[in-house]
C-alpha cells in the first residue's frame, strides 16, 4: 500500500470513523472510500484535500511529504496583544520604515515568512 492510503486508513480509524462515516463527509461513496484506501483508485488533489478536512489533518500528511499530522493553526490578529513584544520583534519592527505601504508591508512579511521557512530546513 502506498503512504497515502496507509495514511488515510490510519487518520479514519484514529479518529473513530468508518468508511461510509468517511464518505458521508466527503459526499463521496463507501465504494470509493474502500478504493482509496487499498490503493486501487488514487484520488485527485480536491478529494485528498476534502480528506484531509474530514480527518483533521494535511494533504502534506497524507501524502507523505511531512510526518506531522497538525495543521498549523491560523493566527488570529485582532491588535488587542495583551504582551509586549519581545526583544527581537521590537527590533526588527523598529528597524521598519514606519511610512511603509500597504503592499511594501506584504512584500517584507513574505520575505520573513520565506527566510523563516528555509532557515527550519536547516
Amino acid at each position: 500500500m502506498s503512504v497515502t492510503s496507509e495514511r488515510i486508513k490510519s487518520s479514519r480509524q484514529q479518529k473513530k470513523l468508518t468508511q461510509q462515516g468517511l464518505a458521508d463527509i466527503i459526499n463521496s461513496s463507501r465504494g470509493s472510500v474502500a478504493k482509496i484506501e487499498t490503493d486501487v483508485f488514487t484520488p485527485s488533489y480536491a478529494m485528498l484535500s476534502l480528506i484531509a478536512d474530514a480527518l483533521d489533518t494535511t494533504v502534506e500528511y497524507l501524502q507523505g511529504k511531512t510526518d506531522s499530522p497538525l495543521k498549523t493553526p491560523a493566527v488570529k490578529d485582532n491588535g488587542d496583544e495583551k504582551e509586549p513584544l519581545t526583544e527581537n520583534q521590537r527590533h526588527i519592527a523598529y528597524s521598519i520604515d514606519p511610512d511603509v505601504s500597504d503592499e511594501e508591508r506584504e512584500d517584507i512579511i513574505k520575505m520573513v515568512q520565506l527566510a523563516m521557512k528555509h532557515r527550519r530546513r536547516i
